[in-house]
This record gives C-alpha cells, structure tokens and sequence, in this order.
C-alpha cells in the first residue's frame, strides 16, 4: 500500500453506486516505484463520495495492470487535503462551495486569521468575528458551509477506519447521511437491511466483547430470519433460538436471560409472542393479513353460473378436448367460488383447466378484448411458468413480482394496500412456490371483488422462503378444493405421470427399471454418470435434439456428480468452442455465444426472474463512456443486457439444479441419481424433478439410490399457523 498526492484533472465514468474512473496528476508519492509518475497524469479507479476538481487528494492504493485498461491506480482510501497557500485558500474560501464568502471577504479572512484559517474557523468560528465586517450570522454560514463540505470525507473516512469498505460506507452514507456516524456509534446492528449482518458482526466485535447486550439482541433477531431461510418455518421456540445462538454466533445465554432479551424485543413490537411460539412481528403480520384478506374475500358469496353443461360441451367441442367428471367439477367450482384451489400431478389436466376457466369467464361475462387484459390477471412465481399459461390460454400472464411492480432497489412493491390493482379474475398457478411473504403482498395488491384460483401440486417441493401456502389453505379445509386425479398418458406405454404418483404415494413399483415408451432407467455407477450422460447428450444431438429441448437435471452443484463440473461437460458438448463464436473468461467460468445460462436473480427492470433460461446472443466491448465487456443474452425473445460484473446473476444452464426447475417443463429430462448426492435424495425433490419431464424422462444412476430416495420422506412439516388463523379469524 502506498500513498500519491496531487488533484484530479477529469472524472471518465461515474457510476450511481459511486465507483469512478478519472485522470489523477501526481505532486508527490512516496513510492520508489512511482516516482517517475511524479507531474504525469494516470488513470484511477474506485469508489468515492464526491470529488471536487478543484480540490488536492491523497490516495492510498496500489498501481495495478488491468489487461484490457492497463495501467490503472487503485484507490482503496482517500482523503482530500486542505488547500494551502494563501492563493489556494482564498481560492476555496471564495468558490460557490462556501456559503456568504466573496472573494474580497476570503482575503481579508486569510489576511487576518492566517494561511491556517480553515483549521481555525472549524475550530472556533467566532474567530471569524475579528475580520473586517464579518457579524456572528455571516460567520456561522462560513462555518457551516465548510462543515457541511468535510461531512462526507469525514463520514467515508471514518467508517473506512471501522472496517466497512468504502462501497459499504457509500452505502451507509446514501440511507443515513449526516447521521451515518451517529446511528453506527450508538449501534452498527442498525445497517442491517443495508449491510450484511456477518460484516456488521466482525466489526462489532472488533471494538466490543461478544455477549454484550446489544449484540445478543441483534444475534435474536439475525437467528430467527436465517432459520426461517433455512428452514421455512414462520415461529420458533426458544430451545431452537438457543441452540442457534450458540451454534452461529457462539453465544450461550441462559435460558432465563433469553427469555427476559425475547420479553424486551417483545415490548420494542419487535417479535412477538403467542402460545409459547416467537414469531418476528412482520412474518406474525403477514399471516394476520393472508386469513384477513382471504376471509373477506371469501364472505363475499358464491356466484350461480347458468347452462354450464351447454357451455362446457361448446367448449368441448370448438377446443376438441374431454374434459372428465373431476375437471368439469373443478372449472364450474372455480368460475362459482370467490376461493378455490385446484391441485393434481403431472398429467392430470392443470393447464387444460385453466384455459377452460379463462375461456368460460370470458364469454359467461362478455367481455371485450380491452375487458379481458383489465379484468383478468394470470400470475405465477416464475417467468417460465407465466409463459406456459400464457402459451395454453392465449393471453398475457405474468410474474407476481411483475404483477405488483417490485421495486428492486428498495425491495417493495408499488402496487399495495395504498395501490390497488382491480383484476376480477385472478388465477395463480405454481401455488406451492410461493412464501408467506409474496402471498401476503399478493393480497394486500388486490380488491376484495375478486375471484382467486390457486392452482398448483402440494407434493412438490415447498417455497424457498418460509411458510407453507398451498398446503396451508387446502388443510385449512376452508375453501372449495379439487384435487385432479385421473392421468391422461400420451400412449398406453407412457410411464412418466404413473412413475410421479408411485412417488408421491411412497409406493415404488418395479416398472421404474422398466423401459416405456416416455421413461428409461440406465443403472450405473457413480463414477460412470457423467459420461453416460455424455453418450445419451450425443445420441440425442445425432438424432436432431439440442440444449433447448434437453435439460439435465441434478440435485447438487458440488461433486463429482455435481451441476458445476455437468455444465463444463455439457457446454463443450452443446457449444464446443469455435473460431466464430466469441468467448469470454470470467474468473474461473468461460462464457461463449450461444451458451444457455440460467438467471439467478429477480431482475423486474429487465423482464428477467429466477429461474429464467436464456441464451447468450452476443459478446462485445465497448470504448464509450469507458471500456467494458457487455454480454446479451435473449431470454424468450426479450434481450437483455448485462456487463461482466453482472455475470454473478447468472450461471450455465445445460444442468441446472431440481430447485430451479420449479415452475419449468421440459420436453426431454436427464436425471443422475447417485448416493454422491445423498444429502439431497429424499421423496419431494425426486417427485419435483420427475414432474418436470414432458416428454420423456431419462433417469441414470443406482436404483437403489433411487429407492432410498422415493421411501426417505423425511422433508421436515414446516412450522406455520396459518391454517389456524384462516379457521378462527
């Protein structure tokens, strides 16, 4: 680390988390190696409050060769210096910077108190009062105009000091501002929903002991949104908020003494208390307001639908579908019902459905094409499966995200309890997906003169946040439920929807060893998977299948057997490299031109969810405003940009995880199952991933493996009360 001293002479790239690129002319180092740098200009880069042309810094840093920039000094610190010289300090005193100061007031300030008459002023501004006309109030807008200036620098500077890094303190600065120092002093847990907590923790306990109150505080809190993460559960009791405690944060604490730091959390509305269970107050409210706002909903009456029979047979006959006697009960009990839910396994007529409510609506209603995007809402929790309703019904759908305008940097939706969507038909499908947290924003998003259909397969795996929706409301036994049944196979040979309710029913047939017409089972060894898979990607591609049709899908990322070692296989399988496709490394991963990748993150601004599968379109640089990789990638049709620091929201999608495939369909579906995987092998996860298949499913590995996964039940019920609530509210 090394210090260079001098003034910034043009500022390249600014960027809205403040990270700068600019022009930087050294006066002075103290570096043997930069010294011939010394009255040359170079290029800088970092992260920075303000920057003032007009003022001298010292950076502390290292120079460094970028390979696509050159040389470049990195700032990790800075500060600015203060002007000196009599020249420079009437220079600054009299700039629009300082508040009542002209520069005949900045020389007869300098004349009196000196070339150190910052340092004075700041010190004591009534020394302002021995310059000539100069009264107390003119004194005080100097002095507070140059406080106001060094507030930032003081702030970055003494946050650095702490431990934050300077984007961390940048962070800190934009949320708190002139009261950043002051909130982090009387305590740093307070940056929470802004900085990481583990950060917040390393730095607290730099300068305090680790069971001080406020940190124990702080660890209850952190404890109960990381096991409602890890877990699912909505409350806790106290034997588990111990065992974390000492687990994570390797703190134990009496069980009285938790229960009195609980009790004043309690009385602080912070958690709550109910029967023995510890709920964090925002997840108790979210299921107040789910039974509240279902209840209402739901009391509002059921609605007669006239001729159904006629009007399903209509259907029948212009669609050219038969709809058996579980499906009609549930298209007539959805259009009547201001609640129902609709629930069934793979190959049980869900998305038929659907298009039948929506069509039947339709004309029950009469609406008018401008009626139907105004009165109808077909949401789901993934864009991949808002597509697929969207491609069965014809009409637009939609994510809930989308659907209730997520604001990404401040984590709220705009359409809420204040701003209310008016849909009258609102359909959800992938049901199982969803957390109390979305479900709850749902609700509070719409009028209460709606219809609500849950649709949905409560075998599947649960909501990766906490709480148990779909299965909560059909226990709840509150509102109209049709569970579909029949399967409808493609051939009398076809044996994927069969294998999924085998599955879910724990109840293994020998035919899964059996070769059908849709389903293969190849035995093989841990060690042999990956090129088995391998060989039947090969055989596939010859026989005109490509990564768009084929989608492997694995329990875990890590392994042998692993996601990330299948997608290094598999891309150079898929889209080996090639002088006319541009590739690209990015740390350890190469990125090339037609690779299929997979989004990580909910990205609302560009269209772009979790889960989302595109295809990288085109890999370019850029030279303006400065120069940067940027990659496009096309998700369906719709392209976005992304540049090489945003990759992290992104990974290789030849295999993807089975959490991932949630709310997907595929035409054809690999699946290895090894005992390498064995964490992960339980009944749900094997029944998610089966489900996923349209086509056919082709699932390699060691059937006993298999076996033990189908019987291992063991998914834990997750800890909610919402059922209850909808019951006695």
């Amino acid at each position: 680390m090394n210090f260079i001293k001098g003034k910034i002479r043009h500022l390249i790239f600014e960027g809205e988390n403040g990270y700068k690129v600019g022009l930087f002319r050294i006066k002075e180092t103290d570096n043997e190696e930069l010294k011939d740098y010394v009255n040359k200009t170079i290029t800088f880069v970092g992260y920075f409050a303000n920057l003032n042309l007009d003022d001298n810094y010292i950076f502390n840093g290292n120079m460094i060769i970028n390979t696509k920039f050159g040389e470049q000094y990195q700032v990790s610190s800075y500060e600015r210096l203060e002007p000196e010289g009599r020249d420079a300090v009437i220079e600054f005193l009299s700039s629009p910077l300082i508040k009542g100061c002209g520069e005949k007031t900045a020389e007869n300030i300098v004349a009196t108190l000196g070339e150190n008459a910052l340092t004075i002023i700041k010190e004591n501004y009534l020394e302002l009062l021995k310059v000539p006309k100069i009264n107390e109030v003119k004194a005080k807008r100097i002095y507070d105009s140059l406080i106001k200036y060094e507030s930032t620098d003081i702030i970055i500077v003494k946050l650095k000091e702490a431990g934050f890094t300077i984007n961390e303190a940048l962070t800190i600065l934009n949320s708190y501002g002139e009261k950043s120092l002051e909130v982090f002093e009387k305590n740093p847990y307070n940056f929470v929903d802004i900085i990481d907590f583990g950060k917040i923790d390393k730095i607290y306990l730099n300068y305090n002991a680790r069971d001080t109150k406020q940190r124990v505080l702080a660890c209850i809190v952190e404890s109960f949104k990381e096991l409602g993460f890890a877990l699912g559960d909505i409350y806790f009791y106290i034997d588990e908020l111990l065992d974390y405690l000492k687990t994570k944060f390797s703190l134990i604490i009496a069980k009285e003494i938790c229960e009195e730091y609980l009790n004043e959390l309690c009385i602080d509305n912070i958690i709550i208390l109910e029967q023995n269970r510890y709920y964090l107050k925002e997840f108790y409210d979210y299921e107040k307001d789910i039974a509240r706002n279902l209840n209402i909903i739901n009391s509002l009456g059921e609605t007669r639908v006239k001729d159904f029979e006629k009007m399903i047979n209509d259907l029948e006959m212009r669609l050219d579908v038969k709809y058996n006697e579980e499906q009609k009960k549930a298209i007539k009990g959805a259009l009547e019902n201001r609640i129902s839910i609709i629930t069934g396994g793979p190959g049980t007529g869900k998305t038929t459905i659907i298009n039948a409510i929506v069509k039947l609506y339709i004309k029950i209603n009469n609406l008018s094409p401008h009626d139907v995007v105004s009165d109808i809402a077909l949401l789901a929790p993934t864009g991949r499966a808002s597509k697929k309703m969207s491609e069965s019904t014809g009409l637009g759908a939609m994510t809930i995200h989308r659907y209730l305008k997520w604001n990404k940097e401040k984590n709220e939706f705009q359409i809420n309890e204040f701003n209310k969507n008016s849909q009258k038909l609102i359909i959800v499908d992938e049901t199982s997906m969803i957390d109390t947290y979305l479900f709850s924003s749902l609700l509070k998003g719409i009028k209460h003169n709606v219809k609500l259909i849950f649709v949905g397969d409560a075998n599947q795996l649960p909501s990766v946040g906490a709480g148990l929706i779909l299965n909560d409301l059909i226990d709840s036994e509150f509102f109209s439920h049709y569970p579909l049944s029949h399967i409808y196979r493609q051939s009398d040979n076809s044996y994927i929807p069969i294998l999924a309710k085998e599955i879910k029913d724990c109840e293994l047939s020998s035919s899964f060893v059996t070769q059908k017409d849709d389903y293969n089972f190849l035995p093989a060894k841990g060690s042999n998977i990956k090129e088995m898979i391998r060989k039947i990607c090969s055989m596939s591609i010859a026989k005109g299948l490509d990564e768009q049709s084929i989608q492997i899908l694995a329990p875990m990322y890590k392994g042998e057997n692993g996601i990330d070692n299948l997608n290094i296989i598999l891309q150079e399988l898929f889209n080996p490299k090639s002088i006319d496709k541009k590739e690209m490394k990015v740390g350890e991963i190469i990125y090339r031109v037609n690779d299929k990748v997979l989004q990580l993150t909910n990205s609302p601004e560009n269209n772009v969810y979790n889960g989302d599968i595109g295809y990288i379109k085109e890999i370019k640089t850029v030279m303006e405003p400065r120069k940067k990789d940027i990659f496009i990638i096309d998700f369906d049709g719709n392209k976005v940009e992304y540049a090489r620091e945003d990759l992290i929201m992104i990974r290789h999608a030849y295999a993807i995880s089975i959490h991932k495939s949630q709310g997907s369909e595929f035409p054809h579906v690999i699946m290895p199952i090894s005992r390498g995987y064995y964490k992960m092998l339980y009944n749900k996860l094997i029944y998610t991933g089966v489900s996923r298949a349209k086509k056919s499913l082709v699932i390699i590995g060691e059937p006993e493996s298999f076996i033990m996964a189908v019987k291992n039940n063991y998914s834990k019920e997750r800890k909610t009360t919402l059922k209850d609530r909808i019951i006695n509210n």
